[in-house]
Order: C-alpha cells, then structure tokens, then sequence
C-alpha cells in the first residue's frame, strides 16, 4: 500500500508539474508620481499595472536575451488587454509617500505563459507568412551517454646534466750517498737513498636535473538511444512556431547522397563535434534539396544520482544545439543553445532520463524557434 502510495504521489507531481510550466510566477515593483495630497485609487491602479508589467519583463529577462527581444515587439499588445496573460495578482506591499507624492507597490503575478509565447509566435515573420514562403528546415538531434573512456597514463621526460671538474698537484725528491773503504784485502761499500712524495687532489661535482610530464585527455566513446520521442518533440516544436519542418530521414534521399543521417550518429559516436568533411557534406546536400536551414545538436545524459530533495533518481542531459544557414556558400550560423544542463527525477533511472531528455529537448527547441523568431526569419 505504502508503495502505491508513493507511485500515485510521483505520478501526480510529474502531471502538477507539466500543467504548472505552462503558469509561471514572477514578481513586479513599480513606482509612479502623483500630483495630489495621497495617491488615489486611478493612481495606484495605474502603479500596479505598471508593476504588473514589471513583472512580465522580468519573467522574459529571465529567459533570455532573444525572449527579451521578443516581448518588446508585443509590449503594446500585452498592454492592451493584460487580463489575457495575467491569471491573477497579489499585492505583496505597498508604500504612499506624500511628503514625496510617490506611491509604490510591489505584486507578485500569475502569468499564462502559453498566451504569452502563442502571442510571440502569432506576431512572429514566419507566422506571418504564406505557406509558399516558409523556408524549409531540418533538423538531427541525438540522444547519447557515455560507453566507454580511455584514460592515459602521464609521459615522464627526465634530464640530469652532470659536471666534474679535478684539479691535482704532486712533487718528488730524492737523495742518496755511496761509499767505499779499503781494509787489507777487503774492499767494503755502502750506499743509502731516501725518497719524498707530497700529492694533493681537489674533486667539484654539481648536478641540474630537469624534465617534464605530459598529460593526455581521455577519449571517450559514446552509445546512442534511440531518438524517435525527441524527433516528436522538436518536430512538434518548431511546427507550432510556424515553420515548415522536415524530418532529417525524409530529406535524406533528395540530398544526392551527400547528407546521412547514418554518418551524422557515427560522428557524434566518438566525438563532441561533427568533423568537417560531414558539415560540409551536409551543406551541399541540404543545397541540392532547396533546404536552406539545418539544425544539429546533442543531448548528453549524464549519470544517475539521487536527488537531494525527493529521494528519486535524478538524471541530467546536457544540450548543445545549432542552427545553420547552409543557402550561402559559407553556412552561418544562425542560432544555437548551450551547453545547457537539465535533470529530470523519477522512480527509476530510465523514468528520470526520460523525463530530463524531454525537458531537455523542449526547452533546447523553444530556445532555437525564439532565436529564429527574433531574427526574422521565415
């Protein structure tokens, strides 16, 4: 019972939390003079609506510089009719300065996030344009985790650079006498010698050592999950935005045989980044199938751990994600996302990194289509 207890908890906050993304909280402080003796209720609704967008502003600061962009081109519209984007308002305080003739008023708002980005995307060039007008995109993201990692040990170089240096010095003398005496028929001899020897030697010896160590990095290989629910995501993603979507699989066979997907998972098997030839093989492809943009990208899961709050597994996904521009002989690129890192909890490792590869995958995709629809394109 206990357990069911706690599945049922797990699966009703996975569903609290995907209803809740979609209504946001941020908080608003706004300041406005007035001209009377205390402010009156004219002036402290327009304070509070002043502050009411304050908080919007901050809640699009947060998301960054082409969201920022975005909600300046609808600032007026969101004036308009605030009721549709703010689901509710609480006061968190309030101050009337007379002797300054200044109220302010500080608000924390509920926002409809999803009426704030449809308005974005309905305000967007390529919401704006025909079908025949839409650009076509395709796009290859994979999903990977470390398989195996080469490490090496480290490269020792020694040198001992040794000198010596003797000096010696030495002298000799020798003396001697000899004698002879006659005694009646005897004939006798002496002789002594005597020898001396002084020799001194002074040694000096110094040793420098030196060297170096090398170290190399560590060369990973990666395995590839399958990537069929990501393809729905960033499909379903780029769609609402307004462009026309094309799945890498599909533009495969109208590339010549210069794109494959195939050569694509296989670079990013043993490597961070494609290798130049495929990007370049890529380009052209994607030019001979009138495509002009491609996005490419990895999500690279990290490794399961506990997650400190609930106790669940918890898994994180790194994203790093491109969009090029390949009409132009030199593809530019035109927007890109990371690297950015997502974690996801669940009951069990493939339900955390599931769930992080989604999160991962949603928010990488609306990142690329605000950027895209910042710059105007179509």
């Amino acid at each position: 019972m206990q357990i069911t207890r706690s599945l049922l908890a797990i699966v009703l906050a996975c569903f609290a939390a995907t209803a809740m993304a979609q209504v946001q909280q941020a908080r608003g402080k706004a300041s406005l003079a007035y001209q009377g003796r205390s402010a009156t209720a004219d002036d402290k609704a327009r304070t509070t609506q002043a502050a009411q967008l304050k908080a919007i502003e901050f809640f699009y600061a947060e998301a960054g510089e082409s969201e920022s962009e975005n909600f300046d081109a609808v600032r007026e519209k969101i004036l308009s009719n605030p009721d549709r984007f703010i689901l509710e308002t609480t006061v968190l305080g309030e101050e009337d300065a007379p002797e300054k003739r200044q109220y302010t008023v500080a608000v924390r708002v509920a926002l409809n996030v999803a009426n704030l980005r449809n308005l974005v995307k309905s305000n967007s060039a390529v919401a704006k344009a025909g079908a025949a007008e839409k650009s076509p995109l395709v796009f290859v993201f994979v999903s990977r985790e470390v398989a195996s990692t080469t490490t090496f040990d480290d490269r020792v170089y020694k040198r001992v650079d040794e000198s010596v240096n003797v000096k010696a010095s030495g002298s000799r003398s020798s003396k001697g006498s000899e004698g002879e005496s006659i005694r009646g028929n005897q004939i006798s001899t002496s002789e002594s010698t005597s020898a001396k020897a002084d020799f001194s030697a002074n040694r000096t010896r110094s040793i420098e050592t030196g060297g170096s160590t090398v170290k190399r990095a560590s060369d990973a290989t990666y395995r590839l999950y399958p990537s069929a629910d990501l393809n729905a995501v960033f499909t379903g993603m780029f769609a609402r935005a307004g462009f026309d979507v094309i799945e890498a699989a599909m533009a495969e066979p109208s590339t010549g045989g210069r794109f494959s997907v195939a050569q694509v998972e296989e670079d990013y098997k043993t490597g961070t980044d494609l290798k130049s030839a495929t990007l370049q093989s890529i380009a052209t492809g994607m030019r001979t199938a009138g495509v002009p943009y491609v996005a490419l990208g990895t999500l690279d899961i990290g490794a399961p751990g506990k997650d400190p709050a609930t106790g669940l597994v918890r898994v994180g996904v790194t994203v790093n994600a491109k969009l090029y521009n390949v009409a132009r002989a030199i593809p530019s690129t035109q927007a890109a996302v990371g690297p950015v890192q997502y974690a996801g909890v669940g009951p069990d490792e493939a339900s955390a990194r599931g769930s992080a590869l989604k999160l991962a995958a949603n928010n990488a995709a609306r990142e690329l289509t605000s950027q895209l629809t910042a710059k105007g394109i179509q």
